[in-house]
């Protein structure tokens, strides 16, 4: 995984979020918000999106040519997880 790239993505993403809660303490406009909280989201999910496909590419492909069938069993039930929980959203 890219560190530096998605540490600065996740700082961006902070930074917007603090100039929504401006937005809010200002009364802004309804829709106003809902875009930018709508732009937030589609920030967080490239980066969850980068996070996942870097695990898919190394941590899953070292389990998979691996021997130890337990641990491949473990790291597909996470990844079975993870999309679960994104359902769930």
């Amino acid at each position: 995984m890219d560190r530096d790239d998605t540490l600065c993505r996740l700082k961006s993403i902070e930074g917007h979020v603090r100039g929504v809660a401006r937005m809010v303490e200002n009364d802004a406009y309804c829709i106003d918000l809902l875009r930018q909280i709508q732009a937030i989201q589609a920030a967080l999910n490239k980066v969850s999106t980068k996070v996942l496909d870097d695990h898919i590419h190394s941590c899953l492909i070292t389990v998979v040519r691996g021997e130890n069938q337990g641990e491949r069993e473990r790291v597909l039930k996470e990844i079975m997880e993870v999309y679960e929980m994104a359902t769930k959203v």
